[in-house]
Parts: C-alpha cells; structure tokens; sequence
C-alpha cells in the first residue's frame, strides 16, 4: 500500500520517438479517419435522402454507420493529437471516458449486426410476415433496446475497471485505454474482476454469433431452394456483406481480449489494437456500397447531384 499513488493521467504507448515518424503516424491516421468519416456519412446522407431506401435493413445501417462513427473518433483523434504534439499522456477522466465509449460502440455494434441478420431471416425466410414484424415501431424498438443493453454494459464493465487502484505503473501499452493493457497497472489481484468481466462479455457475444450463425444456416437453404439464379443472387447480395462485417468484427474483437497478455509491450498487441478498432469502420462502408446495388446507385445519385 506503500507503493499506491492516486494518479491523474496515463501514458500511452507511442509509435516511435522519432519526430519524423511521429509524423508519418499522425497522417496515416488521419488518412484513415477521413476515409472513415466519408464513407459512413456518405452512407448515412445517400439513405436519409433517398426515400426508396427507408426500409428496416437501410435503417439499420444508418445506425451502424454512426456507431462506426463514434467508435473511431473516442480512440483516434486522442492518437493523432499525441503524435502532433510529440507527448503521450491522456488524462483519467479522458481515459474513464475512452473505455466507456468504446465499449458502448462495440457492443452495440455486435447487438445490431444480431438484429439486422433477424431482420435478413425475417425477409427471405418469411417474406410475407415481413411488414407486419419488421415494422418502423419494432424496428425503433430493437435498436433502443441495443442501445440501452450497451450502455448499462459499458457502464458496469467500466465501473469494475476502474475501482481498482492503480499503482504498478502509467504506461499503457496501446495507443489507446485498453482494458487489458489497464488491468495490467493495478495493485490489487485483478483476475477474477477481469475473468468475471469478459465471461460477460464472451457470453453475451456467444449468444450472438450462435444465433447470427442460426439464421443464415435458415437463410441459405432458403435461398439455395429459389428457382430464378437471379433472385438467388440478389439475396445473396445483401447477406454476404452482412456475413462479412460480423466476422471481421467478431474475430478481431475475441482475439484482442481473449490471447494472453504480457507484462512488457507487444507489437502484436498494437497491430491487433489498431485491427478491431480501426479496420471495421473504414471497411464497412466499403463493404455494403461494394456488394449493395441499391446503395451504389444512391451513392452515385448524391455525388450527380453535389
């Protein structure tokens, strides 16, 4: 107890210390944060102004497409103005709130890639109760309840991280706060806060990948059992994408908080770090206006018109 100070801020891990790279970072991640900042709000304006795209599935990808907008600007930009300014401290409270909102972001994600694979199933396995189910009052529904799940989540995996105190060190090995790279710092024994944590986490992650897993099991003998090769590759078109999303999220994601973690500085740890943090919101919107008819032409309709 001797050893416990109460800290103010934190020291994450930087790229390189020398001045030239520091900048060449700050630029790579401003290339991709642009990238990502355009492709999502580019999806989110071609559907808000294209009334033929007001359905459940277009509605749904708005809001993944602001999530993705949230996740990559709590981690990011903290990233960027560290590099610019050759220092690497973030504050506790910028820290506390750089935890939180990540995980809000996260789960949230995986709670909605869940609720659109429902939304795929309802569409080509019961075509015809698909209005009455999937209507705009359900609809608002399972997105608030996503969005209400996360945040109590969020609020108690957060919460549980940093009750504990911190006296090992202030260095984080990440370029951003990390719950991992945190537990690593505290006094107290921390395993079975942190076990009890992910088992959460990995339960409720569970739940959602067997039942995305489910439903596209149900969606492809429907689909395979179409006669027209057209309409077979139309409803293919719009799973794939969806399909794609979740796995890159969903492994990225378990890697990052189920390997081993060790006590000194990985670059493993980084290149996963920036994989499930940064990768999915620069590909989604690649991903969905690459395999989506409809949102390609949307898009083009947008930049006619600007």
């Amino acid at each position: 107890m001797s050893n416990q100070t109460i800290l103010t801020e934190f020291l994450l891990l930087e790229f390189s210390d020398i001045r030239e790279l520091q900048i060449l970072h700050f630029v790579m991640f401003l290339v991709i944060y642009l990238a990502a900042l355009m492709g999502n709000l580019l999806i989110i304006t071609a559907i808000a102004l294209n009334h033929h795209l007001q359905t459940p599935m277009y509605f749904f990808l708005v809001n993944l497409s602001i999530i993705d907008l949230g996740s990559i600007s709590v981690t990011i930009p903290k990233s960027m103005a560290n590099s610019l300014m050759n220092t690497r401290v973030i504050s506790y409270p910028g820290c506390v709130t750089q935890v939180f909102f990540f995980f809000l972001f996260t789960t949230t994600d995986l709670a909605l890639l869940t609720i659109m694979a429902y939304d795929r199933y309802v569409a080509i396995c019961q075509p015809l109760h698909y209005e009455r189910v999937m209507n705009r009052r359900a609809c608002v529904q399972m997105a608030a309840s996503a969005w209400i799940t996360s945040i109590v989540y969020s609020a108690l995996h957060t919460a549980n991280t940093f009750r504990l105190p911190f006296c090992h060190s202030d260095v984080i090995n990440q370029f951003f706060c990390e719950i991992p790279q945190l537990l690593k710092l505290t006094c107290s024994d921390s395993y079975l806060s942190y076990v009890g944590g992910i088992a959460l986490g990995v339960f409720l992650a569970l739940n959602c990948f067997v039942f995305i897993i489910v439903s596209y099991v149900q969606i492809f003998r429907t689909v395979l059992r179409i006669p027209s090769e057209q309409d077979r590759h139309k409803a293919f078109s719009t799973c794939l994408p969806h399909l794609t999303v979740v796995s890159l999220m969903l492994f990225t994601s378990i890697f990052a908080y189920l390997k081993p973690t060790s006590s000194s500085a990985s670059g493993l740890d980084l290149v996963v770090g920036v994989l499930y943090s940064l990768v999915p919101p620069v590909m989604n919107p690649i991903i969905y206006s690459m395999r989506n008819k409809e949102i390609k032409a949307a898009l083009k309709k947008l930049i006619v018109w600007r």
